[in-house]
């Protein structure tokens, strides 16, 4: 068979070629939809690139951590006041189907719509992670014999919790019918809008409050276990957070017809709801107070921590609060070979656990 001097094409979208592919031509989103493979290199976003060795190098599994310590002081009866554990319950009942929210999210639009290589290798890194923290809490739910049903089915039955998870569900629900064309304003505006309720939001702004509740209970030495691993979590979604900010900031770079003034007040209107939503699940988790928590201290770093992501996203502050708990800061910063609560070095070594 004569050699063909042109182009070739299959009927997966792939054609032969000799235009190489270059960093240049390489953008966020190239409304490609096309079946293709993920060519890393040329890197062009070497931003996403640095994200996904940062999530591989703060690998942990949840059955990694010991939570025997856990099970023996929720055993004991005098431990926990009624209203430690009513937090306590309330922080998992969130955490536990939340985490699936933000997996199903990724699967189901963001990679979808994000053609970029590098950015979708980091998107597959990610996704594994959100398995490993949905893992976490059925490991912790099953370690404490809690009630599965009661725990899992607290975004149903409470109204706090269902409201923030909702609010996350309904962007998913927007963004994954086919008719969405993101090389139009409008179509573009709700993909963007999609990736702030879940990177901005969900993982910035909903989880910190039961970060916050969680890791206090660790300053005291109880649950360590649940900390220790909440703590990887946190560690997780900062890089989860930081990497969708730059990829929207990316986005509206690449397509700046998009960023109008009322998309952006549309923005800021969404987080101050989700600031509200927020504030109203730590009244429900906090009635009275705990550890030396109470609302007005959690509502105050709800608020912070809104600036703080308005900031990133270049939208104007809306509340000019301070940092109640500076030590959260330390935690996200320590590295995760150091346990916080007990400053031991904790050893990874998960290829010794595998049988072949």
């Amino acid at each position: 068979m004569p050699e063909e001097k042109k182009e070739q094409e299959c009927s997966g979208g792939i054609r032969m070629t000799r235009e190489r592919v270059s960093a240049d031509n390489k953008r966020i989103i190239l409304n490609g939809r096309t079946v293709d493979v993920n060519q890393l290199v040329p890197i062009k976003y070497k931003w996403a690139w640095h994200f996904y060795l940062d999530g591989c190098a703060n690998h942990w599994m949840p059955t990694e951590v010991s939570m025997q310590r856990d099970i023996e002081q929720w055993k004991n009866p005098t431990l926990f006041t009624d209203d430690e554990r009513h937090v306590i319950k309330r922080v998992l009942g969130f955490f536990s189907t939340a985490e699936t929210l933000v997996g199903n999210n990724i699967v189901l639009s963001i990679y979808k719509m994000v053609d970029n290589p590098e950015c979708r290798q980091y998107l597959l890194r990610q996704a594994f992670e959100e398995a490993i923290h949905a893992h976490c809490f059925q490991y912790v739910v099953e370690s404490l014999s809690l009630d599965e049903s009661e725990i899992f089915n607290m975004y149903r039955e409470n109204k706090e919790i269902y409201e923030k998870d909702e609010f996350s569900m309904s962007c998913t629900d927007g963004i994954i019918d086919e008719n969405v064309d993101l090389s139009t304003k409008e179509g573009l505006q709700k993909f963007i809008n999609n990736l702030v309720a879940f990177y901005v939001v969900t993982e910035g702004i909903f989880f910190y409050s039961g970060f916050v509740l969680m890791l206090s209970f660790g300053r005291q030495n109880r649950m360590p276990g649940v900390c220790e691993q909440i703590q990887y979590i946190l560690r997780d979604e900062s890089i989860h957070m930081n990497f969708g900010i730059e990829l929207i900031n990316t986005i509206i770079d690449e397509n700046p017809y998009c960023w109008t003034p009322e998309f952006q007040e549309f923005l800021v209107k969404r987080i101050k709801r989700a600031v509200e939503l927020e504030c109203a699940y730590a009244q429900e988790c906090l009635p009275r107070g705990v550890l030396g928590l109470n609302v007005p201290l959690l509502k105050e770093y709800i608020e912070y921590i809104a600036d703080r992501r308005l900031e990133k996203l270049r939208l104007p502050r809306l509340y000019n609060a301070s940092n109640p708990f500076p030590w959260m800061s330390e935690v996200i910063d320590l590295k995760k070979e150091k346990n916080f609560f007990e400053t031991r070095v904790t050893e990874y070594q998960t290829g010794g656990a595998l049988e072949w």
